[in-house]
């Protein structure tokens, strides 16, 4: 079964965390998962499936088993933001009649890719509707900003490279107005009803391009946000999958990975250890019950790895090329940016040779820093083995990225497989049941 279509509508849907997550939530519901609040008490029944936000861009779902001999927990978390342009607040600027926003940037960016293409915005509103402030998701599903470059012919040295100021040349216009009317507030006010007045928002630019496969044999996948809503997805499509076990099996998506993960809702809050331990007391287990839980448990951080670029393959280890369509990428890095280990990563390895799924190793020039992710900053609140893994991609950062068509459905096998598998880490050893 191929899951490109559904990975396709998911990307062509998801133009900021809060669509991201709203549409992982749907995904769970109609799978039959039923919410939890995290301000109300946990009252779990075993066999049954649960899902919690926090703050509607980070999202927890797990599976009770039917029968429990000794609690354990095998998670799989990604990230469901991606570097972008936010809205600040009071953005509008009249200048010549041009009806420009001020922005920010979220992220390591590149910023050069997002000009001259059709852009538009999500995100959320918060609205006053006399009573309560509400939230409130939107996507203004229109071609309605752009930011345009100079021509050359007022600057001839562009193409010898050019420093983008983002305070100055990268604010999009939305439009025209002789009389400083705010284009942008009577947009958001389709959203909104008489009685509610806006008081403030998170709203971000995103890139109108669709996902499409492209290349002479469909080889390549394209798409905005591919670092990491392909992680996102595809976890989430082996987590529904997968067939429950005698463990806890828990995915989590978190918000704002591409900014350091320090928020209520990112990976460095206290998230994933509440609600984990929340299930254990929930399900009539003790302290001692929890400590030992995740000490024998597993954790995948999956977050998108470097492919070697076709015009530049000097930037990439020559002994560790990763490619596209080779298979699934185990991340390492020696001075742990990534959590792989030779106990996590054989386990994983073990997997994907039981599968027959392709695997490939990245490694970072040794003169050269890469980049972070998620996984151990959340082991260093839950601290159980971990292994960082991703899909092979080039162009990462940009908002239009590229991915292996053929690595999508190995994904989906393997985060499938390692929830129907019994993994238990025990006195430095793994075992498999």
């Amino acid at each position: 079964m191929s899951y490109i279509n559904g990975l396709k509508s998911f990307l062509d849907k998801s133009h900021s965390q809060f669509q991201s997550v709203e549409n992982i939530k749907s995904i769970l519901v109609e799978n039959g998962f039923n919410e939890l609040k995290e301000d109300e008490e946990f009252v779990l029944e075993q066999g049954k499936s649960y899902f919690v936000l926090r703050n509607l861009t980070s999202i927890l779902a797990f599976k009770v088993p039917s029968y429990i001999k000794d609690l354990r927990f095998q998670v799989v978390a990604v990230h469901s933001d991606s570097p972008a342009f936010k809205i600040k607040e009071n953005p509008c600027v009249f200048d010549n009649g041009y009806v420009k926003l001020k922005v920010e940037g979220y992220g390591g960016m590149i910023r050069s890719v997002w000009l001259d293409k059709p852009l538009s915005i999500a995100g959320r509103i918060v609205v006053d509707d006399g009573e309560k402030l509400v939230s409130r998701l939107i996507d203004i599903d229109k071609d309605l900003a752009i930011i345009p470059n100079v021509a050359i012919h007022f600057n001839r040295e562009i193409n010898k490279g050019y420093e983008y100021n983002p305070q100055v040349d990268l604010c999009p216009i939305i439009g025209q107005s002789e009389t400083d009317e705010d284009l942008l507030l009577k947009e958001l006010n389709k959203f909104v009803n008489k009685n509610e007045k806006i008081l403030s928002h998170d709203l971000y630019l995103y890139n109108r391009e669709k996902a499409t496969l492209l290349g002479a044999n469909e080889e390549f996948f394209v798409a905005p946000k591919l670092d990491d809503l392909a992680c996102d997805y595809t976890a989430l499509e082996g987590f529904i999958a997968a067939k429950p076990q005698d463990f806890v099996q828990v995915f989590v998506s978190f918000d704002n990975e591409e900014v350091g993960s320090e928020s209520i809702n990112g990976a460095d809050s206290t998230f994933l250890e509440s609600i984990l331990k929340r299930i254990t007391f929930a399900l009539g287990k003790e302290k001692e019950d929890y400590f030992r839980a995740v000490a024998s448990s597993f954790l995948i951080s999956a977050d998108n790895g470097h492919a070697v670029h076709p015009n530049h393959p000097e930037l990439s280890d020559n002994k560790n090329l990763v490619k596209l369509n080779e298979g699934i990428v185990i991340k390492y890095n020696a001075n742990m940016k990534y959590t792989s280990d030779a106990l996590s990563s054989g386990a994983i390895k073990k997997l994907c040779k039981k599968e027959n799924i392709k695997y490939q190793e990245f490694f970072n020039r040794s003169d050269m820093v890469g980049g972070s992710t998620l996984g151990n900053i959340s082991i260093s609140h839950v601290s159980m083995l971990s292994v960082d893994i991703g899909l092979a991609q080039l162009a990462m950062h940009s908002n239009y990225e590229v991915c292996g068509s053929k690595d999508i459905d190995d994904m989906i096998k393997l985060i499938k497989t390692f929830y129907e598998t019994s993994i238990i880490v025990k006195e430095s050893n793994v075992l498999f049941k």
